[in-house]
């Protein structure tokens, strides 16, 4: 059967998709709800709207502005990765995969990018709206990545037996996270659980081909 779409089509239209969602959310996130403020939807899911400096599920690794130009050059990376291996034919499952990965890194790279100089700050007692640009709470590549997605599934207290823990609350899954936090978990999940052997094979691909440029130069 003839395929409808290209494998390079669909990677466009996956990538596009989920930006588009996760940008729509992200905003009317910003624009209607106060900093902490959170939406009961059942006892196991909330909108929970907060803000992070950091990667995925709000870690923090780096300085703000490398974390931003770090993520530049990732996703310059994977958008090349992504062309080789359909240019190589590769199975349909892995570039879904890396086209997931790809669409949440641009999705929190936006938030990164622009949205400090164009928002305003949002706190407890104001919410955000747009301004004119560079009149948002901070400057170019350093705002602030939101998050709203909120899921604790059960909570309970370790055992006081327990080294360290003991007596300490725990929550599961106690991470606030967003769209683009979610499509770059399901790609590397779907590549870890099906398609390391495909990634195997195109870095090897990408090795070969490097050594053989080398030796011609």
């Amino acid at each position: 059967m003839k395929r409808i779409i290209s494998k390079g089509q669909l990677s466009i239209f996956i990538v596009l998709a989920i930006l588009i969602l996760d940008q729509t959310v992200k905003i009317l996130v910003k624009k209607n709800m106060h900093y902490g403020e959170s939406m009961h939807i059942t006892d196991w899911f909330y909108i929970h709207f907060v803000e992070n400096n950091g990667m995925a599920f709000g870690i923090k690794v780096m300085p703000k502005i490398i974390q931003t130009i770090s993520r530049l050059v990732f996703v310059s990376l994977i958008v090349w990765y992504i062309a080789l291996i359909i240019k190589h034919d590769y199975k349909l499952g892995f570039i879904v995969s890396l086209s997931l990965i790809l669409a949440g890194a641009w999705g929190n790279i936006i938030d990164s990018i622009f949205y400090g100089t164009i928002f305003s700050e949002s706190t407890p007692y104001h919410v955000a709206s747009f301004v004119p640009i560079g009149d948002g709470y901070s400057s170019w590549m350093h705002g602030q990545v939101v998050d709203m997605f909120y899921f604790p599934f059960f909570e309970f207290n370790w055992p006081g037996w327990i080294p360290h823990l003991g007596g300490n609350s725990f929550t599961f899954f106690g991470a606030v996270f967003n769209i683009a936090d979610a499509s770059i978990t399901c790609g590397i999940a779907i590549l870890f659980f099906f398609y390391l052997q495909e990634l195997h094979k195109s870095l090897t691909l990408i090795s070969n081909d490097t050594t053989s440029k080398l030796k011609l130069n």
